[in-house]
Order: C-alpha cells, then structure tokens, then sequence
C-alpha cells in the first residue's frame, strides 16, 4: 500500500513542520494553513472535501451551528459519505443547551492545527462564519463573560410584548454602529446586542473597539473565498431549503423539542430552527415558512459577503473553479519546499 507521501508527494516536505504547531516565535504558527470561506450554499463543502483528498488534509469546521449535535439538516453539516475517507473536526462537539463562541472556537481550531500538523496532514479551515475566523487570524474582544440571563429574559419578555420594531428603535439609539450591521429581523444579535449594553454599560461596538492583538501569527495561511452570480446564489439557497424540508428539517426541529431543548436557546433560535419552531407553533403556515426561510437566508449569504469582503487577504474563485482553487493551492504548497 502506498504511504501518504507516496500518494501525495507534497506531504513530504512538510515532515519537518510537523512536530505539533511548530513555532518560529512564541506567537508564529510556520505549519501550513488552508482556508476556504464563502456565502451557504455556495458549494464549499465539495471543494473541501477534494482539496482534503489532494492534498492530505483534514477539515476544521468554521461555522458556528455545526458544533451542535442532533442539528444536521438545519445546519447542512456534510453528510457520512461526504465526511468518509476525510477526518472532520469541531462538528458534533457540543449539546444545543451548551454556549459556544469565538474564543472557545479559537481554543478548539489551535488544537486541532496541532493535532493535525503533528499528524503530517495539513489543517484545512472551512466555513462560513466569519466572526469566527476573524477572532482566530485577527484577535477579537471576547464577550463569552458577558452573560446575564435576568437582562436576556427581560429583553425576551419586552420583545414578545413590544415588538422587534421598539428594540431595534432602542439600539439605534443607542449603539448605530451595531444597528448598522445588525439587520432588524436578526433576533439573536438584537438581543445580543442590548443584552450587552445593558449588562456592562458599553455598547457591542466599543467593545469590539477594545480588541487585543490575535492569539497567535499565521505565518503561512492561504485563504481562498468562493463566489458566484447572485441570482445563482439565491436560486441554490431556494433549492437547498426545498431540499432541507424534503429531507426531514420540519421532524428534526420537532424532535429536538421532543428531546426538551427550548426553542429560547441559541441553537433554537438560529436561522432554518426558528422558521420551523414558528411552523410547529402554528404561527406560520409551511408555504410562508419556507418562503420566510429562502428569504432570510439570502440576507444572511449577503451579509456573509459583505463580511468576507473586508479581508483582503482571500483570494475569490467562482464556485465552479475548483481546478483554480486546486491548482493554486498547489503552486502555493510547491512554493513552500
């Protein structure tokens, strides 16, 4: 049989990199990184999974819903026979009652570089949350401290009794930097958002203001973005969604109630889970809850570009350019000998 190497000849001139996540300072990461983002539904998860079997990698998850177990359709984690031959970390790691945020991500991905890179395999992040990434190769003010379950049911109870128009009314007024890139309709991060004002005194915006330098230094990350047509985009979105429907995300929602989590938690109230909680509680029909939900997620694809679209590091393919993406990583892996 032959060995990794063998197979894939590039993985040797990684040898020496991989004694865990070699440093050249107390901050640098040397290992070879890959990244690939872009909006849901873009079609990620088949490039990953051919650029982990080209090039000896095994896949961190960057998406923020991933992480939760029993929560797959809503979630489009990839399925068994997409993950086979191809080891995936950071899917299925937590319950949908637990917390999970940008620097327990950070804390997970570092591990995981390192168990991968002392395995002579190469780390490959893929995903499409933002904030998530940006928290590992930036640094970002964690506000995983900042939880106050008195003032997040008080603003629940104001929001079911005043509306989400009054609240987002609040946080214009007191924080238009986070209204700016909050949209109203995003219920979590609206709650966030004066969760946190009005626990701390500061807003989400001067915090993120505070922002201390990253954890570490990528010295050799190569990031790839995914784009395509908009219209393409939104018509794989509606697809993907007929195709979650189809495939059990109304059974899996309820089941999820069956098993006793709440439709308040995080998880719950994600994009695809709150549309179909508001359908098993009658406040929706199924025809407006899969049009609300094709709706929302369009939003939230084009809120993802406009983030990904500040990092000026990404280099873009279009979705269908997978011999581009192959070849460049390959240029870049050869660059390294």
């Amino acid at each position: 049989m032959e060995s990794d190497s063998e197979k894939h000849p590039g993985l040797h001139r990684f040898s020496v990199l991989s004694e865990a996540v070699t440093q050249k300072s107390t901050n640098d990461i040397i290992t070879p990184v890959l990244v690939l983002v872009g909006p849901t539904a873009v079609g990620k998860t088949a490039l990953s999974i051919q650029m982990a079997r080209r090039f000896s990698c095994e896949i961190v998850s960057v998406d923020s819903m991933q992480v939760y177990r029993y929560m797959d359709i809503g979630t489009a984690k990839p399925s068994v026979l997409e993950r086979k031959g191809v080891t995936h970390h950071l899917l299925d790691i937590i319950d949908p009652d637990e917390q999970y945020n940008s620097a327990r991500f950070v804390q997970d991905t570092l591990a995981a570089i390192e168990k991968i890179s002392s395995s002579g395999r190469i780390p490959l992040l893929t995903g499409g949350t933002g904030l998530y990434l940006k928290a590992l190769t930036e640094g970002l003010f964690e506000l995983e401290g900042i939880e106050d379950e008195d003032v997040r049911d008080h603003l629940h109870k104001r929001f079911q009794a005043e509306g989400r128009e009054a609240l987002y009314h609040e946080l214009r007024q007191i924080d238009p930097v986070s209204a700016g890139r909050i949209h109203i309709n995003d219920t979590q991060r609206l709650i966030r958002a004066l969760e946190i004002f009005h626990s701390t005194g500061q807003t989400w915006s001067e915090h993120l203001n505070n922002q201390p330098a990253p954890v570490v230094n990528f010295v050799n990350l190569l990031q790839f973005g995914l784009t395509c047509d908009r219209e393409i985009l939104y018509d794989r979105i509606e697809q993907r969604t007929l195709s979650m429907f189809k495939n059990g995300l109304v059974e899996e929602a309820e089941k999820l109630q069956e098993m006793g989590y709440s439709t308040k938690l995080q998880s719950m109230q994600a994009i695809g889970y709150r549309h179909v909680n508001n359908y098993l509680a009658g406040d929706w029909d199924r025809e407006e809850t899969i049009h609300t939900l094709i709706r929302d997620t369009r939003r939230y694809a084009k809120r993802q570009m406009t983030w990904f679209s500040r990092n000026e590091s990404i280099q873009w393919f279009e979705r269908t350019d997978h011999n581009g993406v192959l070849q460049a990583t390959d240029d870049w892996l050869c660059r390294m000998k």
